[in-house]
């Protein structure tokens, strides 16, 4: 997911992948992410649809390890559609007060293992670093959403990206194997998960797009993208993923792109080649 500014938390910024095939839609520095843009105090629930796993009789728990303004903002509209919510910074769980207080009973601070111990799937709103420091055990067989997306400028250069061979989210599914990974919620700001979401049917419908290697985690995703507000466009596998990049079509057009124009844009994208170090 976008940032709406350069400085303070490394919760990482806009979501969605790339290429026109897929037109249709199947179906930090951890801050204490205190008060999201126009959600001062507690986040009140709204009459909510059904939501993921609506069969099932226990309410969905929605893991989410990041507490920056990414991380925080996805927690208050998971929060504001039904969802109980697990979340996690790299400070420690007593670092979340200000930020479960907004949230309200739905919602608990924990570490990372616990949010992805807890949670029916996983939000990842942190950068990725070569040397895993995600909770493998508890992610394996949980479909993860990863918003990173990948900054040399902020995180290093990683060779094997800037050389092509992998995007960044086939080195977070490798540092990952047991769990479904799937980009989302990279290439959109954080503020826009509530001032840009529709009702389905709505003409224009702002679209995000998604990643995966699993069928099953593009569904999941393409379903939460609708109940938050938006359509899909699939961009999978995640080899596509860098589509949606920053620098991309798709990344430059954040402010507001129909599923017809993110599919263009997506295709339109062009490798940027970063210099390989060392």
């Amino acid at each position: 997911m976008r940032r709406t500014q350069a400085a303070g938390d490394v919760d990482d910024g806009r979501s969605i992948g790339g290429a026109q095939k897929r037109q249709e839609g199947r179906g930090d520095a951890h801050d204490t992410g205190r008060g999201g843009p126009g959600r001062r105090g507690r986040v009140q629930a709204r009459i909510r649809r059904h939501h993921l796993f609506s069969k099932e009789r226990h309410v969905t728990t929605i893991g989410i390890i990041g507490a920056g303004e990414v991380g925080g903002q996805l927690a208050r509209a998971a929060v504001a559609h039904g969802y109980q919510v697990v979340i996690a910074n790299s400070r420690g769980p007593d670092t979340l007060t200000h930020l479960v207080d907004e949230l309200g009973p739905s919602a608990r601070a924990a570490t990372a293992a616990g949010a992805a111990e807890a949670g029916d799937f996983v939000i990842i709103a942190v950068p990725l670093k070569l040397v895993n420091d995600m909770p493998v055990e508890q992610l394996a067989g949980k479909i993860v959403l990863d918003t990173n997306n990948y900054m040399p400028w902020r995180d290093g250069h990683f060779r094997a990206i800037d050389s092509g061979e992998k995007t960044v989210h086939e080195l977070r599914q490798e540092q990952l194997p047991a769990a479904k990974v799937a980009k989302a919620f990279t290439h959109i700001q954080a503020p826009r998960l509530f001032l840009s979401a529709a009702a389905p049917g709505t003409p224009g419908r702002h679209a995000l797009s998604v990643s995966s290697d699993y069928p099953e985690a593009v569904e999941l995703v393409t379903r939460l993208y609708d109940e938050f507000g938006f359509d899909t466009v699939d961009n999978s596998p995640l080899s596509e993923s860098w589509r949606s990049g920053p620098g991309q079509p798709a990344w430059l057009a954040h402010a507001h792109q129909n599923r017809e124009q993110l599919a263009a844009n997506l295709a339109d994208a062009r490798r940027i080649n970063h210099p390989v170090q060392g």
